[in-house]
């Protein structure tokens, strides 16, 4: 009694195998819960286009030549279901136009189902990402229509036309919609590659931003720290000066102890974004560089090796403290950048000072022989330098200039110019122009180039695919056609020898290996009711008048004469 409620459990938790046909089924529903009305409504009218050419040849009647057309009630339900499953299982519905096909004609020609096939190819080509199963599929119908020519004793050039039409009605439709889809894959891809690597700059460029203001900071704390001290020093000897009096000493002591107090706040708010910036791989802060002239930095350029030389052009002009770390920084980065990139070329320094602003100007030679120099190899330094500058009133530019009297004839020039009018640096409203005129390729750029040279490959593939299958196919169809038209000829003598009622297994032992593909002409009669007739060469000459005609029917030779042909 135990044993009959196991093995009912067993059963009902055994898996269930599926079907073809229950397969189809739950992609239909899937279709049917996943699709939107604007989706459903777009089916639709693929579907009424699809049947319309079946529709019309069944109403027209059946043609005087060529296979009959298929009937509505088998062609409506099978395209429905065909573009039902388009969307969840597209190489199902290539099946269905396929099989629809096949029963209109072995050969997949005829007018109903062009339509079905062009869109169900395309279709495939837009919605699914993998070849491989499409290319199989391709070759499992060439193979199925190989093997139905023959078990109807159709002559090959039937499978010949079953492939023309699959190459041009099948798989150059998947070719286009797997160019389709790879477009709208790279457009959509670069459009996020972009985006990712815009941010990733704009990150990079915040970074060099804050860590420049970073260095800033430890400039004003130099600078402040420094009168701060000077300011306590002079409280400190005012303070124990003999003859003032204990009210104003109270005051000096005061005095003393706040600057003290914001000297040593001031120490601590740098310290930490020196800490900060140290973590972070900010480099060097600039307070080495304090008494550093820039004659001083050619020098020791120059005592370096690199072939460098100052030009300065009017009267010295004091600068503040900012503007002219901004100078120093300038010419510091301009002079590593130019012995890292261009070793060798010769470097100028220029710096002209007027009442109203002071310029500096940096020009690094191209070393002859070498390629056009590009910028800087990450742009981090120049990032850090536009961005002091701004904060400091000025404007640089950057980028590669025209040298006619150099041997390269060209080179990197790096340009600034500081107002000394610095009022919108106190009020907050500084400019913003920067005009960087030197930038290497981008990654972004780069990758785009690749993708363009990828679509251009897909787009020669939708053309030149089908053609190279075409040329394949046309050559063997010639090479076919000239073994037929040799191995198809039946001698006069075998012929004589042939006699109406023989065995068909007599007949045989006399007949050639392969049949010619001319057919009677229009107004040959046709050959015994219920006969199975089959033609040869009576020579193997171009375009021939006239061919045997042997029908067998029962085992026996029912019927031989010779027929004009459709030439």
């Amino acid at each position: 009694m135990t044993g009959g409620p196991a093995r009912s459990g067993a059963a009902r938790t055994a898996p269930v195998r599926t079907g073809p046909v229950v397969r189809t089924a739950l992609a239909a529903r899937t279709a049917l819960a996943r699709g939107s009305r604007r989706e459903r409504a777009a089916d639709a009218l693929l579907w009424l286009v699809l049947c319309a050419p079946g529709v019309v040849e069944y109403v027209a009647g059946p043609p005087q030549e060529g296979p009959a057309p298929v009937p509505p009630y088998l062609t409506v339900p099978v395209l429905a279901l065909a573009v039902l499953v388009c969307r969840t299982a597209p190489l199902l519905s290539l099946y269905l136009a396929v099989g629809l096909a096949f029963v209109a004609s072995p050969e997949l020609f005829s007018g109903a189902a062009v339509l079905p096939l062009l869109a169900t190819g395309y279709l495939v080509g837009r919605r699914m990402r993998q070849a491989p199963p499409a290319l199989v599929s391709f070759g499992m119908v060439a193979a199925l229509g190989l093997l139905v020519t023959w078990r109807a004793d159709e002559q090959l050039w039937s499978w010949f036309t079953l492939v023309l039409t699959l190459v041009f009605n099948v798989a150059l439709p998947w070719l286009v919609g797997r160019y389709v889809r790879q477009h709208a894959e790279l457009v959509a891809t670069g459009w996020e590659l972009a985006e990712r690597m815009e941010r990733e700059q704009q990150l990079a460029a915040d970074r060099v931003r804050l860590r420049e203001r970073s260095r800033i900071a430890g400039d004003m704390h130099d600078t402040l720290g420094h009168e701060l001290s000077l300011l306590a020093l002079r409280a400190g000897a005012l303070e124990v000066a003999p003859d003032l009096d204990p009210r104003h000493r109270e005051a000096a002591e005061g005095l003393r102890a706040a600057a003290v107090t914001a000297t040593e706040t001031l120490h601590d708010i740098i310290g930490v974004l020196r800490d900060g910036d140290a973590a972070g791989g900010g480099g060097q802060p600039d307070e080495r560089l304090a008494g550093v002239d820039i004659a001083d930095l050619v020098d020791r350029a120059a005592a370096s090796g690199l072939p460098v030389e100052l030009r300065r052009e009017g009267q010295p002009v004091p600068l503040p403290p900012l503007a002219e770390r901004a100078v120093h920084r300038v010419v510091q980065e301009s002079l590593t950048n130019a012995a890292k990139h261009a070793p060798g070329g010769a470097v100028t320094v220029e710096l002209r000072q007027s009442p109203d602003a002071t310029e500096v100007s940096v020009v690094s030679e191209r070393p002859a022989g070498d390629p056009p120099p590009r910028g800087t190899s990450g742009g981090n330094g120049l990032i850090g330098l536009r961005e002091r500058v701004r904060l400091s009133g000025g404007v640089m530019r950057d980028g590669p200039v025209a040298l006619p009297d150099s041997p390269a004839g060209s080179g990197y020039e790096v340009r600034v110019r500081l107002p000394h009018e610095h009022a919108h640096v106190a009020s907050g409203t500084v400019p913003t122009e920067v005009v960087p005129t030197g930038a290497a390729p981008s990654e972004s750029s780069l990758r785009r180039e690749s993708a363009e040279r990828k679509e251009r490959r897909r787009l020669r593939q939708v053309f030149l695919v089908p053609l190279a299958l075409t040329s394949a196919l046309a050559v063997a169809m010639t090479v076919f056609a000239f073994v037929q038209s040799n191995r198809s000829v039946l001698p006069a003598a075998d012929y004589d020898r042939m006699r109406v009622g023989q065995d068909e297994r007599d007949v045989f032992g006399l007949l050639p290996t392969m049949q010619t593909d001319e057919q009677p002409g229009p107004h040959v009669a046709p050959g015994p009711p219920g006969s199975r007739c089959r033609y040869y060469r009576m020579d193997d000459g171009p375009d021939p008048v006239r061919v045997y005609r042997l029908c067998f029917g029962g085992g026996r030779l029912v019927a031989k004469d010779a027929v004009r042909t459709g030439s």
